[in-house]
């Protein structure tokens, strides 16, 4: 046993009081930098544009701007290298202090400095369009940054969510001391992210619109700009992130969704101590986002037709998801363009509207009929007739899923993190008895623990 003098014990303190209060700083921090942010969006502009004539409109301002080439490969370079050193931090040196260094320059580089853009989250949007249009490529760079995080999680698990991905990375740097969220409650918020992940897709194919990267509530934050409502969800996601874990990536991340399959299959994921765990639970108690899986195999078991009912029950939870997203289709259609401006027009045409608005007025001036764009967009919505049908079935797969998981234990013995849940985070390596044992007798490189007095 390992005594520390008393100049030390203060030392500690010290460190630990700043600890905690580190993130409450950040955060008056951040608040001060959205509000000034939000005022000077909302502000008169100090050099305003030309006085056009009334009918032109200023054109959007892509944010950010395109890059060369090859910065665009160091991007990539960047995403594997702190891929590459994420997995060593975590399943290497089992070290929370280095994944936190990690995630501080993640959301330096990937967040402010690009200003989370490319981003692995939003690139599912690009990789289905190109899928589903033959007229997109996706660029190579957002292809790499979709790919590298599925390619390492199933052999390592879901290290880029410990501390690469920006997204994740603030919400880490913002939390405080989190508070569990129910079981039943989390296992029931958990299906979000599946069916925002088929809701997205859907948008994405028909090229409607890329409805992740539009309402990701931290790009208003990495980019110093955007609209209000967008800074008031960012700054809520924060707010509610000093108490509980992540609240993006657990209940709303579409790419978490992905990561969380793949990493079920993964060779290597966080481990603690599985031959030898004393069952204190002082890791399941440590960590933020209840990944800890409780063991299955001492639970007490489903008795009777439970298991048959759950597993008869998913068809039925299909066909009901299916009819829903086939009732969902009309509405959703109206988010694409060229639906959008057929009702337009067509209400324009039944007399429902003094004024055209400036897509119609430009549809006017081409020439084309309005039975034209009525069929173009009849087509249109056929389609997401097909895609509400799928999407509908997915997530009433998904629901099934998690309504038949209770009756399936684990089968687990000890008590050790989910792959699919865990983010490899590394806070229960710094809680767990044994890994503590085990990485003091690897840095002393001896099996009898020094005794000072």
């Amino acid at each position: 046993m390992k005594y520390s003098s008393g100049k030390n014990f203060h030392k500690q303190n010290w460190f630990e009081k700043a600890r905690r209060f580190a993130p409450i700083l950040l955060w008056l921090v951040t608040f001060g930098w959205l509000l000034m942010a939000a005022v000077s969006v909302s502000g008169v502009e100090r050099f305003p544009p030309p006085d056009f004539d009334a009918s032109y409109k200023m054109p959007t301002t892509t944010a950010p701007a395109p890059r060369a080439t090859w910065l665009e490969y160091l991007d990539v370079f960047v995403l594997l290298g702190s891929l590459a050193t994420a997995t060593w931090f975590v399943l290497g040196k089992k070290s929370r202090k280095h994944v936190l260094g990690l995630t501080i320059f993640s959301a330096l580089y990937f967040g402010f400095y690009r200003k989370g853009c490319v981003c692995s989250v939003g690139s599912i949007q690009d990789v289905t369009l190109a899928l589903f249009n033959n007229g997109y490529t996706v660029p190579l760079a957002v292809l790499a940054f979709f790919l590298l995080p599925l390619m390492f999680a199933l052999v390592f698990g879901r290290v880029f969510c410990s501390g690469v991905c920006p997204l994740g990375a603030i919400q880490d740097l913002f939390l405080i001391r989190a508070v569990k969220v129910p079981k039943w409650l989390e296992h029931g918020l958990s299906v979000i992210p599946f069916v925002y992940l088929g809701l997205a897709v859907l948008l994405a194919a028909t090229g409607s619109v890329f409805i992740i990267c539009q309402y990701d509530p931290f790009i208003a934050f990495y980019r110093r700009t955007g609209s209000a409502t967008m800074f008031g969800a960012g700054a809520l996601f924060l707010l509610v992130g000093l108490v509980v874990g992540r609240p993006y990536c657990r209940f709303l991340c579409p790419y978490g969704a992905l990561l969380s399959l793949v990493s079920r299959v993964s060779k290597w994921n966080v481990v603690l101590s599985p031959n030898d765990c004393l069952k204190c639970q002082i890791c399941e108690a440590a960590c933020p986002y209840g990944a800890i899986a409780e063991p299955g195999a001492e639970s007490k078991p489903k008795k009777g037709m439970g298991r048959f009912v759950a597993l008869a029950m998913l068809p039925v939870w299909i066909i009901a998801g299916a009819y829903v997203g086939h009732m969902s289709a009309a509405p959703l259609s109206k988010l694409h363009p060229v639906v959008a401006l057929a009702e337009r027009v067509t209400a324009e045409d039944a007399g429902q509207f003094k004024e055209p608005t400036d897509a119609s007025k430009a549809f006017r001036q081409t020439g084309r009929s309005t039975d034209e764009l009525t069929a173009e967009a009849l087509s249109m919505r056929n389609k997401f007739l097909l895609g509400g049908w799928l999407l509908g079935g997915f997530a009433g797969l998904v629901f099934g899923a998690k309504f038949a998981a209770p009756w399936f234990p684990s089968g687990r013995t000890v008590y050790e993190p989910d792959p699919g849940a865990c983010v490899s985070c590394g806070r229960c390596y710094t809680y767990c008895p044994r890994v503590i044992s085990q990485l003091k007798k690897a840095q002393c490189h001896c099996a009898v623990p020094e005794i000072k007095v």
